[in-house]
């Protein structure tokens, strides 16, 4: 198997796993942030969010909203894009209104 090929299929299972998590909640704060943010990855980064996607919900979502410290082997800039939640689209949004 072709690197790349290993690679498009870890992006294609974690997109997946982060849209499927058993809440709704978790499904619009991981998979959102995944579609917001994956296609900057590098494999490195990839292994960051599939590592994130073995954590339980309720802690991932903790650390997003800050409401618990993270583990060290989650913490840096990666969790810190998914604190800003400026991938979640709350409300209606102005092509909603019209």
């Amino acid at each position: 198997m072709h690197e790349s090929d290993d690679l498009k299929r870890r992006f294609a299972r974690a997109k997946f796993r982060a849209w499927h998590r058993g809440t709704r909640e978790a499904d619009y704060m991981i998979g959102g942030f995944f579609d917001r943010y994956a296609a900057e990855w590098s494999a490195a980064e990839l292994a960051w969010f599939e590592a994130l996607l073995d954590e339980d919900d309720v802690d991932v979502m903790a650390w997003a909203l800050q409401a618990a410290p993270a583990p060290e082997h989650i913490e840096g800039r990666q969790l810190e894009f998914m604190q800003r939640l400026d991938y979640v689209g709350i409300g209606p949004t102005a092509a909603d209104r019209k």
